[in-house]
């Protein structure tokens, strides 16, 4: 036996299914941590350090508003409700605790359709700590809640200490988590996005601005989060639509506010012009080529693909980009129909290799006795090994 390998042409069809790829070879940034996802397909486009926990800042916020629009969903909370706002609440995220706040008054009771403002548009820490105290008694319980829940949805990076992304050394989450968290807000909650969208809003006389660098200065942006603390750096989380095709950023770590516009702005472009999503085969779709059968009533046997198989990749590293058939042969049978016998490997310029496995197309039967004689004969007279 002896590894075959194959490499074919390839001209690329249209399809979907997710693959983590990486092209830092072509593509940089001055982030500590960043990731470029494609909406639709939950591909990630471009990653640096995507996948370790880092500190989020106000971009866990995020998690919040997950929680709190479960729970209108749930029935378990509604927008009209009133929540009161308790001192603990008032003392640590409101004014007097420096950090970014709806200026709730103290003992006063808020809508929960304003503390969503609240939240997504203001950055009010007070508001999430109301929140989080209506839904699970107190802020602690509901952090608790908030990384079972995360881990329920597969963002296993995940660890929240507080509703606010105050920060905390064990209060972490990755940039790749974080741009699933987003995709789920979007995909999952769609009659809320559009307050992520909103520019201002105004809360007790007082008007604050959206922070998201992107909504107004890139044709299509409409969402997430920002943050920022001393220790973590300026970050974001946010997404555009173009063209029908939607893109997700993450990226956290740059030094100024300045920094973060410029790199929003260079981040998004480069996720919707330099990036794309190549569908290679539909779903169970036969590849063309067959493999070598010893033994068999057949001499070959077709492969086909399990899921759909796609690729990411910056877009001039796709007209280098070769598909190769690889499997451990001649196969010996019998052969049964959807066993996996070897796999596809898909390389390009400045990409690690990505495998996807191989199956068996159609059942191969053993030779009968005397057949499996002749083949060994004739397989010994070639001077086979």
């Amino acid at each position: 036996m002896r590894a075959i390998t194959s490499t074919f042409a390839f001209i690329a069809a249209l399809v979907l299914a997710p693959v983590l790829a990486h092209a830092q070879d072509h593509y940089e940034t001055e982030a500590t941590h960043a990731v470029i996802m494609d909406f639709e397909t939950g591909q990630v486009l471009f990653a640096k350090d995507a996948e370790t926990p880092m500190a989020p800042s106000s971009m866990s916020k995020m998690m919040t508003v997950l929680m709190v629009l479960e729970a209108i969903d749930a029935g378990t909370l509604s927008m009209d409700d009133e929540l009161p706002v308790s001192e603990y609440a008032w003392r640590t995220g409101g004014a007097a605790s420096g950090s970014s706040t709806m200026f709730l008054e103290l003992h006063s009771r808020a809508r929960v359709d304003d503390l969503l403002r609240g939240v997504i548009i203001q950055s009010g820490g007070d508001a999430c700590i109301v929140l989080a105290e209506a839904l699970s008694g107190s802020e602690a319980a509901f952090a608790d809640a908030m990384t079972a829940r995360a881990h329920e949805l597969g963002l296993m990076s995940a660890n929240f200490t507080n509703s606010t992304g105050w920060p905390d050394p064990d209060h972490n989450i990755s940039a790749l988590d974080l741009a699933r968290l987003a995709r789920i807000l979007i995909a999952d909650h769609p009659e809320y996005y559009g307050i992520w969208a909103e520019r201002e809003f105004t809360y007790n006389g007082i008007r604050q601005y959206n922070r998201n660098p992107l909504l107004g200065n890139f044709a299509g942006a409409d969402g997430l989060k920002t943050g920022h603390t001393e220790a973590a750096g300026y970050g974001l989380a946010a997404t555009a639509e173009r063209d029908g095709q939607r893109r997700i950023i993450v990226f956290n770590g740059m030094d100024s506010n300045r920094a973060r516009t410029s790199e929003a702005e260079r981040m998004m472009r480069a996720a919707m012009s330099d990036f794309a999503v190549y569908d290679l085969f539909d779903a169970g779709a036969a590849v063309d080529e067959r493999a070598t059968v010893f033994m068999g009533e057949a001499d070959t046997v077709g492969l086909q693909v399990g899921d759909a198989v796609q690729v990411a990749l910056q877009r001039r590293a796709r007209r280098n980009m070769t598909v190769s058939v690889v499997y451990d042969g001649p196969l010996m049978a019998p052969i049964a129909a959807g066993q996996e016998i070897g796999h596809l490997v898909v390389e390009a310029p400045g990409y690690e290799p990505q495998n996807f496995p191989l199956y068996a197309a159609e059942d191969v039967a053993r030779k009968g006795m005397f057949g499996r004689i002749g083949a060994a004969l004739a397989h010994m007279i070639r001077g086979g090994n």
